[in-house]
Protein backbone atom coordinates (compact mmCIF):
# COMPACT_ATOMS: atom_id res chain seq x y z
CA UNK A 1 0.00 0.00 0.00
CA UNK A 2 2.91 2.37 0.71
CA UNK A 3 4.13 2.00 -2.88
CA UNK A 4 0.65 2.85 -4.12
CA UNK A 5 0.74 6.14 -2.20
CA UNK A 6 3.84 7.22 -4.08
CA UNK A 7 2.55 6.17 -7.49
CA UNK A 8 0.62 8.47 -9.87
CA UNK A 9 -3.14 8.41 -9.37
CA UNK A 10 -3.93 6.62 -12.63
CA UNK A 11 -1.51 3.79 -11.86
CA UNK A 12 -2.78 3.57 -8.29
CA UNK A 13 -6.25 2.82 -9.61
CA UNK A 14 -5.05 0.16 -12.04
CA UNK A 15 -2.88 -1.60 -9.43
CA UNK A 16 -5.69 -2.12 -6.95
CA UNK A 17 -6.89 -5.69 -6.65
CA UNK A 18 -10.57 -6.49 -7.15
CA UNK A 19 -11.00 -6.96 -3.40
CA UNK A 20 -9.29 -3.66 -2.57
CA UNK A 21 -11.31 -1.74 -5.14
CA UNK A 22 -14.50 -2.85 -3.44
CA UNK A 23 -13.70 -3.28 0.22
CA UNK A 24 -11.12 -0.78 1.45
CA UNK A 25 -11.86 2.88 2.28
CA UNK A 26 -8.50 3.87 0.82
CA UNK A 27 -9.33 2.30 -2.56
CA UNK A 28 -12.79 3.85 -2.55
CA UNK A 29 -11.23 7.26 -1.91
CA UNK A 30 -8.90 6.87 -4.89
CA UNK A 31 -11.72 5.75 -7.18
CA UNK A 32 -13.91 8.64 -6.00
CA UNK A 33 -11.12 11.11 -6.72
CA UNK A 34 -10.52 9.57 -10.14
CA UNK A 35 -14.23 9.79 -11.06
CA UNK A 36 -14.39 13.39 -9.90
CA UNK A 37 -11.37 14.36 -11.96
CA UNK A 38 -12.83 12.70 -15.05
CA UNK A 39 -16.00 14.78 -14.63
CA UNK A 40 -13.94 17.95 -14.18
CA UNK A 41 -11.95 17.17 -17.31
CA UNK A 42 -15.12 16.61 -19.35
CA UNK A 43 -16.79 19.76 -18.03
CA UNK A 44 -13.74 21.94 -18.52
CA UNK A 45 -13.06 20.59 -22.01
CA UNK A 46 -16.64 21.42 -23.03
CA UNK A 47 -16.26 24.92 -21.62
CA UNK A 48 -13.06 25.46 -23.57
CA UNK A 49 -14.74 24.46 -26.83
CA UNK A 50 -17.62 26.89 -26.30
CA UNK A 51 -15.33 29.76 -25.38
CA UNK A 52 -13.15 29.01 -28.38
CA UNK A 53 -16.16 29.33 -30.73
CA UNK A 54 -17.39 32.56 -29.17
CA UNK A 55 -13.99 34.25 -28.91
CA UNK A 56 -12.21 33.45 -32.13
CA UNK A 57 -9.44 35.93 -31.38
CA UNK A 58 -8.28 33.90 -28.40
CA UNK A 59 -6.58 30.55 -28.54
CA UNK A 60 -7.00 28.06 -25.75
CA UNK A 61 -4.64 25.31 -24.79
CA UNK A 62 -5.89 22.28 -22.87
CA UNK A 63 -3.30 19.86 -21.61
CA UNK A 64 -4.31 16.65 -19.85
CA UNK A 65 -1.70 15.34 -17.45
CA UNK A 66 -0.90 11.70 -18.13
CA UNK A 67 -0.68 10.76 -14.46
CA UNK A 68 -3.25 12.89 -12.69
CA UNK A 69 -5.60 13.92 -15.52
CA UNK A 70 -5.34 17.56 -14.39
CA UNK A 71 -6.27 20.05 -17.06
CA UNK A 72 -4.63 23.43 -17.39
CA UNK A 73 -6.63 25.95 -19.38
CA UNK A 74 -4.57 28.85 -20.70
CA UNK A 75 -5.85 31.82 -22.64
CA UNK A 76 -2.98 32.72 -24.96
CA UNK A 77 -3.90 36.40 -25.08
CA UNK A 78 -4.44 36.84 -21.34
CA UNK A 79 -2.46 33.89 -19.91
CA UNK A 80 -5.11 33.11 -17.31
CA UNK A 81 -5.58 29.77 -15.59
CA UNK A 82 -9.14 28.63 -15.07
CA UNK A 83 -9.29 27.98 -11.31
CA UNK A 84 -11.01 25.10 -9.63
CA UNK A 85 -13.34 27.36 -7.67
CA UNK A 86 -14.06 29.93 -10.37
CA UNK A 87 -17.75 30.75 -10.44
CA UNK A 88 -18.45 28.64 -7.36
CA UNK A 89 -19.67 30.11 -4.10
CA UNK A 90 -20.93 29.22 -0.65
CA UNK A 91 -20.34 25.82 0.88
CA UNK A 92 -19.41 24.34 -2.49
CA UNK A 93 -16.05 26.13 -2.22
CA UNK A 94 -15.42 24.46 1.14
CA UNK A 95 -16.36 21.09 -0.33
CA UNK A 96 -13.80 21.49 -3.11
CA UNK A 97 -11.14 22.60 -0.65
CA UNK A 98 -11.82 19.60 1.56
CA UNK A 99 -11.59 17.19 -1.37
CA UNK A 100 -8.37 18.87 -2.46
CA UNK A 101 -6.97 18.49 1.07
CA UNK A 102 -7.93 14.82 1.13
CA UNK A 103 -6.38 14.20 -2.26
CA UNK A 104 -3.16 16.19 -1.93
CA UNK A 105 -2.49 15.89 1.81
CA UNK A 106 -4.45 13.22 3.66
CA UNK A 107 -3.98 10.31 1.25
CA UNK A 108 -0.32 11.09 0.61
CA UNK A 109 0.39 11.22 4.37
CA UNK A 110 -1.76 8.29 5.45
CA UNK A 111 0.72 6.98 8.03
CA UNK A 112 0.73 10.32 9.84
CA UNK A 113 -3.06 10.52 9.94
CA UNK A 114 -3.36 6.89 11.03
CA UNK A 115 -1.14 7.77 13.99
CA UNK A 116 -3.22 10.86 14.79
CA UNK A 117 -6.37 8.74 14.72
CA UNK A 118 -5.00 6.76 17.66
CA UNK A 119 -3.90 9.69 19.85
CA UNK A 120 -2.68 13.28 19.75
CA UNK A 121 0.58 14.60 21.16
CA UNK A 122 0.55 18.35 20.42
CA UNK A 123 3.73 20.36 20.93
CA UNK A 124 2.04 23.73 21.42
CA UNK A 125 -1.04 25.23 22.99
CA UNK A 126 -2.08 28.32 21.02
CA UNK A 127 -4.59 30.88 22.29
CA UNK A 128 -5.59 33.29 19.55
CA UNK A 129 -8.35 35.67 18.50
CA UNK A 130 -11.34 34.51 16.47
CA UNK A 131 -10.75 37.36 14.00
CA UNK A 132 -10.98 35.89 10.48
CA UNK A 133 -7.75 37.65 9.48
CA UNK A 134 -5.74 35.84 12.14
CA UNK A 135 -5.27 32.15 11.41
CA UNK A 136 -2.48 30.75 13.63
CA UNK A 137 -2.25 27.49 11.72
CA UNK A 138 -1.60 29.45 8.53
CA UNK A 139 0.75 32.18 9.74
CA UNK A 140 2.83 29.80 11.89
CA UNK A 141 2.63 26.80 9.57
CA UNK A 142 1.12 24.52 12.21
CA UNK A 143 0.23 21.05 10.97
CA UNK A 144 -2.58 18.69 12.07
CA UNK A 145 -1.67 17.17 15.43
CA UNK A 146 0.95 19.81 16.20
CA UNK A 147 -1.06 22.38 18.15
CA UNK A 148 -3.93 22.38 20.64
CA UNK A 149 -5.78 25.60 19.85
CA UNK A 150 -8.51 27.78 21.32
CA UNK A 151 -9.76 31.01 19.76
CA UNK A 152 -11.97 33.66 21.32
CA UNK A 153 -12.69 37.38 21.10
CA UNK A 154 -9.47 39.33 21.77
CA UNK A 155 -7.46 36.17 22.62
CA UNK A 156 -8.21 36.48 26.34
CA UNK A 157 -7.49 34.05 29.18
CA UNK A 158 -9.69 34.57 32.25
CA UNK A 159 -8.13 34.00 35.67
CA UNK A 160 -8.74 30.61 37.26
CA UNK A 161 -11.24 32.01 39.75
CA UNK A 162 -13.35 33.28 36.85
CA UNK A 163 -15.02 29.88 36.75
CA UNK A 164 -15.87 27.47 33.92
CA UNK A 165 -15.81 28.70 30.34
CA UNK A 166 -14.70 27.27 27.01
CA UNK A 167 -11.28 28.90 27.45
CA UNK A 168 -10.70 27.92 31.09
CA UNK A 169 -11.69 24.33 30.33
CA UNK A 170 -9.34 24.32 27.32
CA UNK A 171 -6.47 25.53 29.52
CA UNK A 172 -7.09 22.75 32.03
CA UNK A 173 -7.42 20.14 29.30
CA UNK A 174 -4.24 21.29 27.55
CA UNK A 175 -2.31 20.98 30.81
CA UNK A 176 -2.93 17.21 30.77
CA UNK A 177 -0.71 16.81 27.69
CA UNK A 178 2.87 16.18 28.76
CA UNK A 179 3.90 16.79 25.15
CA UNK A 180 2.98 20.49 25.34
CA UNK A 181 6.04 22.48 26.35
CA UNK A 182 5.00 25.91 25.06
CA UNK A 183 1.83 27.98 25.43
CA UNK A 184 1.55 30.94 23.06
CA UNK A 185 -1.01 33.74 23.45
CA UNK A 186 -1.26 35.64 20.15
CA UNK A 187 -2.64 39.17 19.90
CA UNK A 188 -2.95 41.06 16.64
CA UNK A 189 -3.29 44.44 14.96
CA UNK A 190 -6.63 46.23 14.57
CA UNK A 191 -8.41 43.90 16.98
CA UNK A 192 -12.12 44.69 17.14
CA UNK A 193 -12.39 43.23 20.64
CA UNK A 194 -9.65 45.46 22.01
CA UNK A 195 -11.16 48.45 20.21
CA UNK A 196 -14.47 47.77 21.99
CA UNK A 197 -12.63 47.31 25.29
CA UNK A 198 -10.89 50.67 24.94
CA UNK A 199 -14.07 52.49 23.90
CA UNK A 200 -15.74 51.14 27.04
CA UNK A 201 -19.11 52.34 25.76
CA UNK A 202 -21.17 49.56 27.29
CA UNK A 203 -23.19 49.07 24.10
CA UNK A 204 -21.65 45.81 22.85
CA UNK A 205 -24.18 43.40 24.27
CA UNK A 206 -24.25 41.58 27.59
CA UNK A 207 -22.13 38.59 26.56
CA UNK A 208 -19.43 40.67 24.85
CA UNK A 209 -19.21 43.18 27.70
CA UNK A 210 -18.96 40.38 30.24
CA UNK A 211 -16.19 38.70 28.29
CA UNK A 212 -14.18 41.88 27.68
CA UNK A 213 -14.22 42.65 31.40
CA UNK A 214 -11.55 39.93 31.67
CA UNK A 215 -9.10 42.43 30.13
CA UNK A 216 -10.18 45.46 32.17
CA UNK A 217 -6.76 45.67 33.84
CA UNK A 218 -5.10 45.90 30.41
CA UNK A 219 -7.29 48.88 29.50
CA UNK A 220 -6.58 50.66 32.80
CA UNK A 221 -2.82 50.09 32.45
CA UNK A 222 -2.86 51.34 28.86
CA UNK A 223 -4.85 54.48 29.68
CA UNK A 224 -2.53 55.29 32.59
CA UNK A 225 0.66 54.87 30.57
CA UNK A 226 -0.41 56.01 27.10
CA UNK A 227 -3.48 58.19 27.64
CA UNK A 228 -1.75 61.09 25.89
CA UNK A 229 -1.59 59.17 22.59
CA UNK A 230 -4.28 58.94 19.93
CA UNK A 231 -7.03 56.37 20.41
CA UNK A 232 -5.57 54.23 17.62
CA UNK A 233 -2.14 54.16 19.29
CA UNK A 234 -3.70 53.33 22.64
CA UNK A 235 -5.47 50.37 21.05
CA UNK A 236 -2.16 49.13 19.64
CA UNK A 237 -0.56 49.22 23.08
CA UNK A 238 -3.58 47.54 24.65
CA UNK A 239 -3.45 44.76 22.06
CA UNK A 240 -0.05 43.81 23.48
CA UNK A 241 -0.89 44.59 27.10
CA UNK A 242 -3.88 42.24 26.94
CA UNK A 243 -1.52 39.43 25.87
CA UNK A 244 0.63 40.04 28.96
CA UNK A 245 -2.51 40.11 31.10
CA UNK A 246 -3.50 36.70 29.71
CA UNK A 247 -0.01 35.31 30.37
CA UNK A 248 -0.24 36.36 34.02
CA UNK A 249 -3.75 34.92 34.26
CA UNK A 250 -2.41 31.58 33.04
CA UNK A 251 -0.27 31.43 36.18
CA UNK A 252 -3.42 31.51 38.34
CA UNK A 253 -4.18 27.96 37.14
CA UNK A 254 -2.51 25.58 39.63
CA UNK A 255 -1.76 23.04 36.90
CA UNK A 256 -0.01 25.68 34.76
CA UNK A 257 1.85 27.40 37.59
CA UNK A 258 3.23 24.06 38.78
CA UNK A 259 4.62 23.14 35.36
CA UNK A 260 6.10 26.60 34.77
CA UNK A 261 7.80 26.50 38.19
CA UNK A 262 9.21 23.05 37.42
CA UNK A 263 10.60 24.34 34.14
CA UNK A 264 8.67 21.93 31.92
CA UNK A 265 6.34 24.56 30.46
CA UNK A 266 7.03 27.98 28.91
CA UNK A 267 4.59 30.85 28.43
CA UNK A 268 5.04 33.07 25.38
CA UNK A 269 3.41 36.19 24.04
CA UNK A 270 2.99 36.92 20.35
CA UNK A 271 1.70 39.84 18.32
CA UNK A 272 0.78 39.41 14.67
CA UNK A 273 0.65 42.65 12.70
CA UNK A 274 -1.19 41.84 9.49
CA UNK A 275 -0.73 45.40 8.22
CA UNK A 276 3.01 44.92 7.60
CA UNK A 277 3.12 41.12 8.13
CA UNK A 278 5.42 41.04 11.13
CA UNK A 279 5.33 38.90 14.26
CA UNK A 280 6.58 40.08 17.65
CA UNK A 281 7.52 37.43 20.18
CA UNK A 282 8.51 37.33 23.86
CA UNK A 283 8.65 34.88 26.79
CA UNK A 284 7.32 35.35 30.30
CA UNK A 285 10.08 35.09 32.90
CA UNK A 286 8.48 33.76 36.09
CA UNK A 287 10.63 33.89 39.24
CA UNK A 288 8.51 32.67 42.16
CA UNK A 289 11.54 32.36 44.45
CA UNK A 290 12.46 36.04 44.11
CA UNK A 291 12.33 37.92 47.42
CA UNK A 292 11.19 41.49 46.94
CA UNK A 293 10.46 43.09 43.60
CA UNK A 294 8.36 41.66 40.83
CA UNK A 295 8.28 37.93 40.27
CA UNK A 296 7.42 38.53 36.63
CA UNK A 297 9.53 39.73 33.75
CA UNK A 298 9.92 39.20 30.02
CA UNK A 299 12.81 37.84 27.96
CA UNK A 300 13.74 36.57 24.49
CA UNK A 301 12.02 39.51 22.81
CA UNK A 302 12.33 39.50 19.03
CA UNK A 303 10.50 40.67 15.92
CA UNK A 304 10.13 38.42 12.89
CA UNK A 305 9.93 40.31 9.61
Amino acid sequence: MASLLRAPLSSRISKLSDKESVDTPFAKSLISINDRRMKQCKSLSTGLTVRGLNQSNRGHLAKASKDSMDIESTTVAENKVVGRNQGIGGVEVLKNRFLEFKESNYLSNSKHYEKLAEAQEPKYFVIACCDSRVCPTKILGLQPGESFTVRNIANLVPPYEHGPSETTSAVEFASTFSSIRDIIVIGHSRCGGINALMRNSGDNGKCIEGWLSVAKSARITTEAAYGYLSFEKQCQHCEMESVNSSLLNLLTYPCIEKKVTEGVLNLHGGYYNFVDCSFEYWTLDYRPELEGGSKYGFKNHSVWR
